[in-house]
């Protein structure tokens, strides 16, 4: 399972069960974070290799 979705899927666990929602809710937006950073360098190696 990649790390953003591991982080996310916790993050999501953490909120609804209420336990520690500060560190949840960071969890989860470090999980969108790493997801979006990592789509934005996948189309720019793409991009790359295809020029």
């Amino acid at each position: 399972m990649p790390l953003w979705l591991t982080l996310i899927v916790v993050g999501i666990v953490m909120i609804v069960l209420g336990v520690a929602t500060s560190i949840g809710s960071f969890l989860l937006w470090l999980g969108v974070i790493v997801l979006v950073v990592s789509l934005i360098m996948t189309f720019v190696t793409r991009s790359r290799t295809t020029v």
